[in-house]
């Protein structure tokens, strides 16, 4: 596909629609004889549902990062999982919703060609780095699970920041080459002049290869090793005996960590199974482009990136100490108040019997 008028993958990851501004001259169906009326209608209801998903991602992957932070009682290997999780799908809300917006609404990419390579890096490292996290968790859930005893020596934290740094420093090399393919691009149409951020296939790069190893690394793979650690797993923490060197209280503990992380895994397979699907078909040349495509396109871009700031929400919904940990962050009173001579007093706080205090003393 060599012509001007080819279509054309925009900014996230080549994830998003060819240019809505040259679909009413692709000549692929009648249905588009009317594409600037698709342009308008797009234009409005992109930024409404964009914008959205910007601002609760933003701000409940921060609040995940600071409740946690702000909590020395939970800095556990899960919860630095956590943190690493939100930091990865706060990095993939920036650089991801806004440029995808802009690409949809605008007719040209108004960002640079080097502003384009930077933004298609970093989209593909945070994508990578939020799903090999998981694979992270359903590991550490695995361990935890089914070797109880013997793992408490190797689920530390120090081993859960190596594990960490080593899945962002081969991400952050592994995805070079995805700046150096991508490129803005000049194109016209009806006369007017367009660009995008597009897929450089004349710099000798196969976009279907492309789409199909990130369908494969970013999607399958993961998602089959997280698959075979939870049959493992749960065939271990639900036929297991009552008893033994493991009290009942600390499996109903492992028991709802497991189910939040299962719970987090299967949102995020949901929510990106509709796009990667339609991504493939578009490398294959077998999504034909009309207004049904289009909108569940649009669709599917809004629920995949949904997944980014659902996870807060599934935390708040299943986890009681982050609910508590959030009430200490949000209502506590600071650690020192004025008192009558001017000069901070130490405020009063009360321990209660399981150590739940808003400020506990070192």
């Amino acid at each position: 596909m060599e012509s001007t008028e080819d279509e054309f993958y925009s900014i996230c990851l080549n994830l998003t629609s060819e240019k809505i501004a040259s679909l009413g001259g692709c000549n692929y169906t009648t249905e588009f004889e009317n594409g600037e009326m698709l342009e308008n209608i797009v234009s409005k209801v992109v930024p409404i549902f964009f914008g959205f998903i910007g601002i609760v991602g933003l701000v409940g992957n921060a609040l995940v990062v600071v409740v946690v932070a702000a909590n020395p009682g939970m800095r556990s290997t899960t919860n630095l999982l956590i943190i690493n999780l939100a930091a990865a799908d706060l990095l993939f809300v920036i650089f991801c919703v806004p440029f995808t917006a802009t690409d949809y609404v605008m007719p040209r990419w108004p960002f640079g060609d080097w502003w384009c390579k930077v933004v298609q890096y970093f989209i593909v490292v945070t994508a990578h780095a939020s799903v090999y996290t998981l694979v992270l968790m359903s590991l550490d859930r695995f361990m935890a699970v089914v070797h109880p005893i013997a793992s408490m020596s190797i689920r530390t934290e120090k081993n859960a920041l190596l594990a960490i740094s080593c899945i962002w420093v081969v991400i952050l090399t592994t995805a070079i080459p995805v700046g150096i393919c991508h490129g803005e691009r000049e194109y016209s149409y009806f006369h007017r002049n367009h660009s995008s951020c597009v897929f450089l296939e004349e710099q000798g790069y196969s976009k279907l290869g492309f789409q199909m190893s990130f369908f494969l690394s970013s999607y399958v793979i993961p998602l089959t090793l997280i698959s075979v650690l939870y049959i493992c797993m749960l065939s271990r923490l639900w036929k297991s005996a009552p008893g033994g060197r493991v009290s009942a209280e600390s499996r109903r503990g492992r028991k709802k960590v497991t189910r939040m992380v299962v719970v987090v895994v299967v949102v995020f397979a949901v929510c990106w199974c509709p796009i990667q699907i339609i991504l493939l078909m578009k490398a294959l040349d077998k999504y034909n482009i009309t207004y049904f495509t289009v909108t569940a396109q649009i669709v599917s871009h809004v629920v995949a990136y949904m997944n980014s700031c659902v996870n807060p929400v599934l935390y708040a919904f299943l986890s009681e100490n982050f609910r508590v940990a959030f009430r200490k962050v949000m209502y506590c009173p600071p650690l020192y108040t004025e008192g009558m001579s001017g000069r901070p007093q130490p405020t009063k706080t009360t321990r209660t019997g399981n150590g739940n205090s808003c400020h506990d003393i070192v």
